[in-house]
């Protein structure tokens, strides 16, 4: 199973986390956890997609091939793809229909056959945007990623309301607040795993967790498996 991420280049520092290629589609399946990320995917073969934020799992069937994409910042994505990046939460649609523009690029990414020379299309389209992160989502993001917070004590350290702030987090993630909070602590978990000598129980507390039990039910919500199976072959990716 091969999975790499290249670091972005300069000009999308702001709006993208990651480029990356998969390898592991070539023959198997993959189960993919919500991560709060919207990617612009290439499966080998046909049109560019937009993958959006998921709520829950979803299993890729082999494509036979490398796959690659774009994976945007949260808090950038709306403003990148030019609409409230909710409207294609769990959704696959083709980005020639999320941008009328990119039909060549759309079809030049269909005819490369080639990761490479994919990526590099697909990044100079998000360059083409010349979009930058929503500043208020993008915090609200990484805050929650830090650390475990009440949306209502988020809302009031950013200065914003309660609706402010459930508004422009849905508009440039795609989550609410408290969705995006659960997928936050379901990363920590990942990173708390990786402590030595820690049992399940301190791993939940540690990730955020009010309990081992809160943490078996969330993990399943949103993984559709155990904790112990999730984390045996979790990585955590870039977000």
């Amino acid at each position: 199973m091969t999975y790499r991420e290249y670091r972005a280049p300069t000009g999308l520092l702001p709006v993208v986390a990651c480029l990356w290629r998969n390898d592991t589609l070539v023959d198997e399946t993959e189960r993919v956890v919500p991560d709060g990320c919207v990617d612009l995917v290439w499966l080998g073969a046909g049109a560019p997609l937009v993958v959006g934020s998921d709520t829950g799992p979803v299993l890729w069937e082999p494509t036979g091939v490398p796959t690659c994409g774009v994976r945007l910042r949260q808090g950038a994505a709306g403003n990148v793809l030019g609409l409230p990046a909710s409207t294609v939460r769990d959704l696959q649609v083709p980005l020639a229909e999320v941008w009328p523009e990119a039909g060549a690029i759309s079809e030049q990414v269909a005819m490369a056959g080639d990761t490479a020379e994919c990526l590099r299309l697909l990044a100079g389209a998000v360059l083409h945007r010349r979009a930058m992160p929503d500043p208020l989502a993008t915090e609200a993001a990484r805050r929650l990623a830090d650390r475990e917070i009440r949306v209502a004590e988020l809302a009031a350290e950013l200065g914003v309301g309660e609706r402010q702030l459930h508004r422009r987090v849905t508009a440039a993630v795609g989550y609410a607040p408290k969705t995006l909070a659960r997928v936050a602590r379901l990363r920590r978990l990942i990173w708390a795993d990786e402590a030595p000598a820690m049992s399940l129980a301190d791993q939940a507390l540690a990730a955020g967790y009010a309990s081992q039990a809160h943490m078996t039910d969330e993990v399943h919500r949103l993984t559709g498996v155990t904790p112990v199976r999730f984390l045996e072959d979790v990585r955590l990716t870039a977000a």
